[in-house]
């Protein structure tokens, strides 16, 4: 328990991440995975980030959070296990909850509010319905309202957790059936959530494997693609999040 390691934490590497507009979350994967067994890292963020504690605690850390401010929380991580993550385990899926920078930019106790709804619906430990039940409910919904940049990266997360084509086969013929066909043919099909169902059907029919179809999805269907990423960017936006990420401490 953090009784363990807690007299460590000042030892901690500190990643300040309040004034990052990017998408940022996978930087942190990224560093957590670099980080060795019994050290740790501190994150330090405007609200409390709690979409983080699942995902590395699938990496084998250990979490202490502090409230040091309204506007300051510290996030100590500590690793207790060296732990590989999968796309399976969920901890490695794509398309982490970057949306909720957008609401710190208005207000950061708006985005406290937005994190702890997310948390209520994703994080649900004892949750009835499993998460990739409750993707392809979510892309469902999205795809009713014509929210394609939502149900893309719904469906690729769902993939991403083993979803079949004979399930997306059904699903898409549902929502043919309840969107009818006019609107399915001028909006559905040449949407970017049928470009990836495509994809899908496509290269598993010529016998690729799941992990490197979603390689490619990401390439071609990932956040640098404008019609997925929720975060709006200039043109230069790759070289301002390396602008950003440069000036953060070593790991």
């Amino acid at each position: 328990m953090t009784a363990n390691w807690e007299d460590k934490k000042s030892t901690f590497a500190v990643i300040d991440v309040r004034k990052l507009t990017g998408n940022f979350l996978p930087m942190i994967l990224q560093r957590a995975q670099q980080v060795n067994l019994q050290h740790g890292i501190c994150v330090v963020q405007s609200f409390e980030p709690k979409p983080l504690y699942s995902a590395l605690r699938d990496l084998g850390f250990e979490h202490l959070t502090e409230k040091v401010s309204a506007r300051e929380y510290r996030v100590y991580f500590y690793r207790t296990e060296m732990k590989t993550i999968t796309y399976e385990s969920g901890a490695d899926m794509p398309f982490k909850p970057t949306a909720i920078v957008n609401y710190k930019v208005i207000d950061d106790f708006l985005a406290g509010t937005v994190v702890d709804f997310w948390e209520l619906i994703w994080g649900k430990e004892d949750a009835a319905l499993n998460l990739k039940t409750k993707l392809l409910l979510s892309m469902s919904n999205a795809m009713g309202a014509s929210r394609f940049r939502q149900a893309t990266r719904e469906l690729i997360k769902a993939y991403s957790l083993g979803v079949t084509v004979q399930e997306l086969d059904e699903l898409f013929s549902l929502l043919a059936w309840n969107q009818g066909i006019g609107h399915f043919s001028s909006e559905i099909g040449p949407s970017p959530v049928f470009g990836v169902y495509k994809q899908i059907k496509k290269r598993e029919e010529e016998g690729l494997g799941r992990r490197q179809i979603l390689e490619e999805i990401m390439e071609t269907f990932g956040d640098r693609n404008p019609a997925v990423n929720p975060l709006f960017k200039k043109q230069v936006k790759c070289c301002d999040v390396r602008s950003d990420l440069q000036n953060l401490p070593e790991v």
